[in-house]
C-alpha cells in the first residue's frame, strides 16, 4: 500500500495532550493530514483545535478513557469514518513515582490500564482498520522506564515494559502484512510545565536557572521524529528509536 497521505488520510493520536501528543497533532495538520485527537476532558482540546485551525489545518478532538474498550472502539471508527485511518498514535502517560512500601495495588493497576493495556487496546483497534485497507502506521510513545526499571518507578516501568513488548509482537505479526509498528523511547526529561516542577521540587528554584541548553526535549523535535517514521520506505522500516538531547548521559 502506498500512503495516500494529505489531504486524503488521517491520523488518531490518543493521549493528545498540551505537550508530545499536541505537537504530533500539530505536525501531521501541517502536513495536510485530518487529525483526530482523544483524551481525557476533551474539553481541554479547545486551545490545540484552534490553535491547528488558525493554522490552516484540520483537526476534531473528543474525550477518550483509552482503557475502556468500547471507547477505543467507537473513537477509531469515528476517525475512519470519513476519511481513511492511516496512522495511529499511542501516547498515553502514567509517569509516577513511588517507593514499592508506598505503591498501592489500586496505583500499580491504575498504571497499568493506562500505560499498557489502553496501549494494547489502541493497537488492535487500528490494527483491524488498517489491515481493512491494506496497511499504515501505529506509534507507541515509551519511555526509559521501557527499558530501564529506576527507583521508585515500579508500576511505571512494568507498564512500559509490558507496551513495549506489545510493540515487538505486534510489528512481527503485522510488518508482513504492510503495517508499520515502531516505539519510541522517550529517554529524557520533556520540556513540560510538569517536568519543570518536578525540577524544581526535586533541586530548589535554582535548578531551572542552571539548565544547560537543550537539555530538555522540546515536543515539537519529537512530533518531528514520529514523521520521520512514517515516511520511510517499508525496505527500510524502524522498529525501535529512542530520542535524547545530544548532552544527555545515557
Amino acid at each position: 500500500m502506498l500512503k495516500s497521505g494529505g489531504r486524503d488520510a488521517a491520523v488518531a493520536v490518543i493521549g493528545a495532550g498540551d505537550y508530545i501528543g499536541g505537537a504530533i497533532c500539530e505536525r501531521f495538520a501541517a502536513e495536510g493530514y485530518r487529525v483526530f485527537g482523544g483524551r481525557r476532558n476533551g474539553d481541554q482540546l479547545a486551545p490545540l483545535k484552534a490553535k491547528i485551525e488558525a493554522a490552516g489545518g484540520r483537526f476534531e478532538g473528543r474525550s477518550l478513557d483509552a482503557r475502556q474498550e468500547d471507547q477505543v472502539a467507537d473513537f477509531m471508527a469515528w476517525t475512519d469514518a470519513d476519511q481513511p485511518l492511516e496512522v495511529v498514535i499511542f501516547n498515553v502517560g502514567a509517569n509516577v513515582n513511588f517507593p514499592i512500601l508506598d505503591t498501592t495495588e489500586r496505583v500499580f493497576r491504575k498504571v497499568w490500564e493506562m500505560a499498557c493495556e489502553a496501549g494494547f487496546l489502541t493497537g488492535r483497534e487500528a490494527a483491524r482498520r488498517l489491515l481493512e485497507r491494506g496497511g499504515g502506521s501505529i506509534f507507541f510513545t515509551g519511555a526509559t522506564a521501557s527499558v530501564r526499571g529506576g527507583i521508585g518507578y515500579a508500576a511505571f516501568a512494568s507498564a512500559k515494559a509490558g507496551l513495549r513488548a506489545l510493540a515487538q509482537s505486534m510489528a512481527r505479526e503485522l510488518g508482513p502484512k504492510n503495517i508499520h509498528v515502531a516505539h519510541l523511547i522517550i529517554d529524557a526529561g520533556v520540556d513540560t510545565a510538569f517536568v519543570r516542577q518536578r525540577i524544581t521540587a526535586a533541586r530548589g528554584p535554582e535548578a531551572l536557572e542552571n539548565l544547560s541548553p537543550d537539555s530538555l526535549m522540546e515536543p515539537a523535535s519529537i512530533a518531528n521524529a514520529y514523521w520521520t517514521l512514517h515516511q520511510q520506505n517499508r525496505d527500510g522500516w524502524t522498529f525501535e528509536l529512542d530520542l535524547r538531547p545530544f548532552g544527555e548521559t545515557w
